[in-house]
């Protein structure tokens, strides 16, 4: 089996993961956020899309047996296994300007908009390239009638995980989510495993 690696709370890691390779994303201690975001590794023009896949899946929560498709209707990433079902793919990753105008923070942290860019840095990918990520364990209810929603704490327990296949030789971004209030008020590191 392959060595878990660990991402330190508030803090993002960029790596590559082969057609037909599984990542592997672990919560290790319990309700923390990870953004992840993919790029063909031919051309990192292609990404994930939050718009393209929403559309194709007709629902907002996906899991098991769900595709993540890009910007270009290819196939990125199959769920092939998830322990915990509620995954955000609606709120993008978390930034300076977001810590500012949500929390009135007037030392903001980079977030892991920033922490995505320097991550992705040396496969040439630029800030302006970063979209809305797939959050994995990030819990957002909507109200159906009113279309609000509320960001509250993960449903993930210690050791819950969520596995992905690469349907193309891929760029990985991932992070261990910086905002208080997605990460139900602590900051906590996330593992991966790459098979």
């Amino acid at each position: 089996m392959a060595d878990i690696k660990t991402i330190p709370p508030r803090s993002g890691a960029g790596f590559t993961l082969d057609k037909g390779q599984t990542l592997t994303v672990i919560d290790p201690e319990g309700r923390q956020v990870s953004d992840l975001l993919a790029y063909n590794r031919a051309d990192v023009r292609e990404a994930i899309s939050s718009g393209r896949t929403l559309d194709y899946a007709s629902r907002l929560y996906l899991t098991t047996g769900d595709l993540l498709y890009s910007n270009r209707s290819n196939v990125m990433l199959e769920i092939v296994s998830d322990d915990v079902g509620r995954h955000d793919f609606l709120l993008t990753p978390c930034s300076k300007e977001t810590f500012a105008i949500i929390y009135g923070d007037t030392d903001p942290h980079r977030g892991c908009f920033g922490n995505l860019a320097e991550a992705l840095a040396p496969w040439d990918i630029e800030p302006d390239q970063i979209p809305v990520a797939f959050n994995c364990f990030m819990n957002v209810p909507i109200n159906g009638e009113t279309g609000t929603f509320t960001v509250e704490p993960p449903l993930s327990k210690a050791g819950d995980t969520i596995v992905f296949r690469a349907a193309m030789d891929l760029v990985i971004g991932m992070t261990a989510c910086s905002a208080l209030q997605s990460n139900g008020g602590s900051f906590k590191p996330i593992q991966y495993r790459i098979d």
